[in-house]
């Protein structure tokens, strides 16, 4: 009777590891679907919040920058009124290989404008690019615009230009170009040109 009572008490025992060991996390193979816990349902929701706040920050950010370019916009429009606005452009020949290195521009004795190019902006600008160097304020009339530029010739040697322009400025804004070349193939070096 003893070793019965003690191979039901093994069983019973054994029995009772195997349940423990069916019901625990990680035991035997589970039938059902693991349910998630608590803190795993709250991870999931945290997820999905920081993907919702993620789109809205980015909605902002787009909000922001179109705000801020109408901004820039209606400040030219106050800063610069149509009626006293002079634009000059800044465009190299065609085929120029001239490195350009610095323009200072001068209106009625004053520097308006001193800008000093990057490697990536003389590449543009030999493309065909065109860029607007400086934009202001001026009363109609006639005026003076003095251009200094300074660079490199393709040989190595050093390119100073100094040149003067007269242009006379209506009601409407007024737009001048630039044109440089350093080519000594019959180009004027600074040549002025009005749109």
């Amino acid at each position: 009777m003893g070793n019965r009572h003690m191979a039901l008490t093994l069983r019973s025992v054994s029995l009772a590891l195997l349940l423990c060991m069916l019901s625990a996390p990680g035991g035997a193979e589970q039938k059902t679907p693991p349910q998630k816990t608590p803190q795993q349902k709250t991870q999931g929701n945290d997820r999905q919040q920081m993907r919702g706040l993620d789109e809205e920050v980015q909605q902002i950010k787009s909000d922001v920058l179109r705000i801020t370019e109408e901004l820039r916009q209606l400040e030219e429009k106050l800063l610069y009124p149509s009626g006293t606005q002079v634009a000059v452009f800044i465009a190299l020949a065609k085929g120029d290989t001239m490195r350009l290195d610095a323009v200072r521009l001068q209106i009625d004795g004053q520097l308006v404008a001193h800008y000093i190019y990057s490697a990536k902006e003389l590449e543009a600008l030999r493309k065909g690019g065109v860029q607007r160097v400086y934009v202001g304020n001026v009363a109609t009339g006639d005026h003076q615009l003095d251009v200094v530029v300074d660079g490199k010739l393709e040989g190595g040697a050093d390119f100073n230009r100094t040149d003067h322009f007269t242009f006379r400025k209506e009601v409407k804004p007024k737009m001048v170009e630039l044109t440089l070349s350093g080519s000594t193939s019959g180009n004027t070096p600074i040549a002025l040109g009005e749109w």
